[in-house]
C-alpha cells in the first residue's frame, strides 16, 4: 500500500469515527438535560428517585467528557493524515509550521536554502509540536552533524520509525494535547528552580501540630455535644483555640516558602496527566535502533514519577473546597502537600527537562521518518569516511513538485573540487546550487534526500545565494555578500567545506570581479573545499581552466520556440555559448 492510500484510508476512518462520536455527544447532551429535568420533577414525589436522576446526570457527564476527549483525539488523528496527504500531493505550502522564529539573517545558509518560512523545508518536514521538538529539528537543520556515527544513528532511528505510522500518529496527537498545557505551565522552569529551604524542625512541626490538633478535636467534640445538650463539659475549649493559633502562626511563617514551592505547579495537573500519557506511549515501544533505545532509557519510568507528582498536585485542589478549607487549615494541608512536592522536585526535578528534551528528539526523528515515508523515492544517503565527497545521482530540489522537478548528477571530490556553472537567466543555476545545499543539510541531519543516491562526507556548508542589502545595518548587497564570503573562507580553514556561491561579486565591475573571484575560489580549492560557483560572466569561466584538473565548467542552456525562451534545466559539460537576456527583455515588451 502506498503512503497516499494508507493516509487516505485512515483519514476516512478517523473522520467517520469522529462523526459517530459527535452524534453520540448530541445524544448524551440531550440525556443530561433530561436527567436534570427528571431530578427536578421527581423531587416532589420522591427524594430517592430525584437522587437517582442526579446520579444519572453525574454518570452521563463523566461519559460525555470521555466521548468528547475521544472525539478530539480522532479529530487530531484526522488532521495528522490530512496534513500528510497535503505534503504528498504538493498542497502543503502555508498550512504547516514554517518555523519563522528560527530564521537568521546572518546564518551561513538558512536563508539561501529556504529552511524557514512560508513554503520552507522546515514546513515540509516538521511534525514537531512541542517547543523542544521544534527547536531540536531546527537546530539539526541549521547545524548539521559532522559526526558520521551520529548521522548513521539518526538514519537508523528514522528508518525504524518510518513505517511505524501508528506511533507517529499517537506522538503527534499526544503532543498536540500536551503542548499548550505543559509549556504554559513551564514545568521545566519550575523543576529547575532552586530548592526551597525547609528545616527539619519545620517539617516535624507540620506533622506534629496537626496530629495534636486532631487529638484535641477528638476530645473537644464530645464536650461541644455535651454543652449543646446542657450537660457538664468534660474538656475545655481553650486547648483547641490555642492549637489553632499555634498552627496559624506556624503556617504564616511558612507561607512565603510554600507559595514559592507551589507557584508554577499548582494548576499543572492537566499538563502532568497529558505528559504522563505521552511518556507511557513512548515507553510502550520496544525500539531496536541505538538512538531510540537510548531515548527510551532516558524516559524509562518517567511516567511513574510524573503520576506521583500529579497526585500530589491534585491534593492541592482540596484546599479550595469551602467545606474542607477549615479542616485543611487545621491539618496544615497546604504546607504538608507543598513539602511532599518539594521532596519530589529535589529527587526528580533535574530530570524533567531531560524528559521533555527526549520527547522533543522523538518528535524531530518522527518528522524525518514521516518525510521518508511520504517520499519513498528519496534516497537515504551513504555517509563516507573520506572527505571531501559529494556524489549524487538524479539530484533534485525537494520543494519543487515531482511533476516539475528536473534532476541532475553531480560529483565533487578531492580530484574535482570546483564546478563553474554558467548559463542564462532562469536556466536552473541557482536551483542546482540550492538542491546541492539542501541535500547536504538533509544528509547530515539524518534524513533522506531528493536523489536516487547520494554518498557524502560530513562537512560544513557555506553559501552566498540570496543576499540582500540592509538599511538597518547600512550595508549594500555587495558588502553583505563579501562578508558572507569572508565567513565561508574562514570556515574552509577549520575543516571540510561545501561552498555554494551564486553570481559571485555581481555587484562590482568586470575587472575587479575577475580578480576577486579567482582569488576566492583558488583559496577555497587550495584548502580542500569543494563547491559550485555560478556566473553570468563568461570571463569567470576561464578560472576553471587555470585550476584544472581540480576545476571544470558546466552550464545550463535554453532555446527559443515560437518566440518563447524554453529551458530543460539539464546540466551539461562546458561553458554556455549564448545568452537569453535580450530575448527575455523583448518577451516582456522592452524594445531592444
Amino acid at each position: 500500500m502506498t503512503a497516499r492510500n494508507l493516509y487516505a484510508g485512515r483519514l476516512d476512518e478517523r473522520k467517520n469515527a469522529a462523526a459517530a462520536l459527535r452524534r453520540r455527544e448530541v445524544t448524551i447532551s440531550a440525556a443530561r438535560v433530561g436527567a436534570i429535568v427528571a431530578a427536578i420533577g421527581l423531587a416532589y414525589f420522591s427524594a430517592w428517585l430525584s437522587l437517582a436522576a442526579v446520579l444519572a446526570f453525574i454518570a452521563l457527564a463523566i461519559v460525555h467528557e470521555r466521548v468528547i476527549l475521544a472525539r478530539k483525539r480522532l479529530d487530531a488523528g484526522a488532521a495528522f493524515y490530512e496534513r500528510g496527504l497535503g505534503r504528498i500531493d504538493g498542497t502543503w505550502q502555508g498550512k504547516g509550521d514554517g518555523g519563522e522564529e528560527f530564521a537568521e539573517d546572518h546564518h551561513p545558509y538558512a536563508g539561501d536554502f529556504d529552511l524557514f518560512g512560508h513554503g520552507s523545508l522546515f514546513e515540509l518536514i516538521s511534525l514537531a509540536i512541542t517547543r523542544a521538538g521544534r527547536v531540536r529539528l531546527a537546530s539539526w537543520l541549521k547545524e548539521p552533524s559532522m559526526d558520521a556515527t551520529e548521522i548513521r544513528a539518526r538514519q537508523a532511528a528514522v528508518l525504524e520509525l518510518r513505517d511505524n505510522v501508528e506511533l507517529r500518529e499517537d506522538l503527534s496527537v499526544g503532543a498536540a494535547e500536551v503542548v499548550r498545557e505543559v509549556e504554559s505551565a513551564k514545568l521545566d522552569a519550575w523543576a529547575a528552580a532552586p530548592a526551597v529551604r525547609v528545616t527539619t524542625a519545620e517539617r516535624i512541626a507540620a506533622i506534629v501540630l496537626p496530629a495534636v490538633a486532631v487529638i484535641i478535636v477528638g476530645f473537644t467534640i464530645p464536650s461541644l455535644i455535651a454543652r449543646f445538650r446542657d450537660e457538664p463539659a468534660s474538656f475545655p475549649l481553650w486547648p483547641l483555640i490555642a492549637i489553632s493559633l499555634v498552627i496559624a502562626f506556624a503556617a504564616r511563617g511558612l507561607k512565603e516558602r510554600v507559595e514559592q514551592i507551589i507557584t508554577g505547579v499548582e494548576r499543572a495537573e492537566p499538563a502532568l496527566a497529558l505528559l504522563g500519557g505521552i511518556l507511557v506511549r513512548l515507553e510502550r515501544e520496544s525500539f531496536v535502533s541505538e538512538k531510540l533505545a537510548a531515548l527510551a532509557a532516558r524516559i524509562g519510568g518517567a511516567h511513574v514519577e510524573i503520576e506521583r507528582l500529579r497526585k500530589r498536585v491534585a491534593l492541592l485542589d482540596a484546599r479550595r473546597n469551602q467545606f474542607f478549607a477549615p479542616i485543611a487549615a487545621l491539618l496544615m494541608w497546604t504546607p504538608n502537600v507543598a513539602f511532599a512536592i518539594e521532596r519530589w522536585r529535589r529527587l526528580h526535578g533535574s530530570r524533567v527537562a531531560g524528559w521533555l528534551e527526549a520527547v522533543g528528539e522523538c518528535e524531530a526523528l518522527a518528522s524525518l521518518a514521516s518525510f521518508a515515508f511520504e517520499h519513498p523515492e528519496f534516497a537515504m544517503p551513504e555517509i563516507a569516511g573520506q572527505a571531501p565527497l559529494f556524489d549524487a545521482r538524479e539530484l533534485g530540489h525537494p520543494l519543487i513538485p515531482a511533476g516539475r522537478r528536473v534532476s541532475n548528477d553531480l560529483k565533487l571530490d578531492d580530484k574535482l573540487r570546483l564546478l563553474i556553472v554558467s548559463g542564462s537567466n532562469m536556466s536552473g543555476k541557482s536551483t542546482m546550487l540550492r538542491s546541492t545545499g539542501i541535500a547536504a543539510v538533509l544528509a547530515m541531519t539524518g534524513a533522506p534526500v531528493c536523489a536516487r543516491s547520494l554518498t557524502i562526507s560530513p562537512m560544513a556548508i557555506g553559501a552566498s545565494i540570496r543576499i540582500h542589502d540592509s538599511l538597518q545595518e547600512n550595508a549594500s548587497r555587495f558588502y553583505a555578500e563579501i562578508l558572507r564570503i569572508r565567513e565561508t573562507l574562514e570556515m574552509s580553514q577549520r575543516g571540510p567545506l561545501l561552498f555554494l556561491l551564486d553570481e559571485m561579486l555581481a555587484g562590482t565591475n568586470s575587472h575587479d570581479r575577475r580578480i576577486g573571484a579567482e582569488a576566492i575560489v583558488r583559496a577555497l580549492v587550495d584548502r580542500g573545499a569543494i563547491g559550485l560557483v555560478s556566473t553570468h560572466d563568461l570571463a569567470l569561466a576561464q578560472i576553471a581552466a587555470e585550476l584544472a584538473p581540480k576545476a571544470a565548467n558546466v552550464h545550463f542552456e535554453d532555446r527559443i520556440e515560437e518566440g518563447r525562451v524554453v529551458f530543460d534545466y539539464r546540466m551539461r559539460d562546458g561553458v554556455v555559448t549564448k545568452s537569453n537576456a535580450l530575448e527575455l527583455m523583448r518577451s516582456v515588451g522592452i524594445d531592444v
